[in-house]
């Protein structure tokens, strides 16, 4: 069974922060809500491990 990863697994955080800014700027609240949806939906896909996903749900959740 595969994990979660918890670690820091970025190499350049700042830059990924910025183009996570960049996509969502001049954005309504429905646009950014939907970019969010769609990116969620890209990267679930990408990880494809259904447990790794049911991890990441429950982690989400709690917060």
């Amino acid at each position: 069974m595969s994990t979660l990863t918890l670690e820091p697994n970025i190499a350049k955080p700042d830059d990924f922060y910025a183009q996570l800014l960049a996509v969502h700027e001049g954005k309504t609240k429905e646009e950014s809500d939907a970019i969010n949806a769609r990116l969620l939906l890209i990267l679930a896909n990408h990880i494809g491990d259904a447990a790794v996903l049911e991890q990441a749900f429950e982690l989400a959740g709690q917060a």
